[in-house]
């Protein structure tokens, strides 16, 4: 695999690790939100996104139900 044409700029080739915000969470933070460009973005889970809609909310809570009554059985 070539490396041309990838940057050379210095931090362009840094990768930084986002986890979950909440407490006691070690997953993958993939959900970042911030107000505005001078505020730092925070991370969080799907399952911690305080930002999802109501629908998104209810499918949560139905997949999560779901699985636990797997895990019951």
């Amino acid at each position: 695999m070539s490396i041309e044409g990838h940057s050379s700029a210095p931090g362009a080739n840094v990768i930084i690790e986002h986890y979950c915000e909440e407490p006691g969470c070690k997953e993958w933070g993939g959900f970042g939100n911030s107000p505005s460009k001078a505020i730092p973005v925070r991370w969080w889970c799907w399952e911690h996104f305080p930002h999802k809609t109501y629908e998104q909310e209810q499918a949560l809570r139905r997949k999560l139900e779901a699985v636990d009554e797997t895990t019951r059985q």
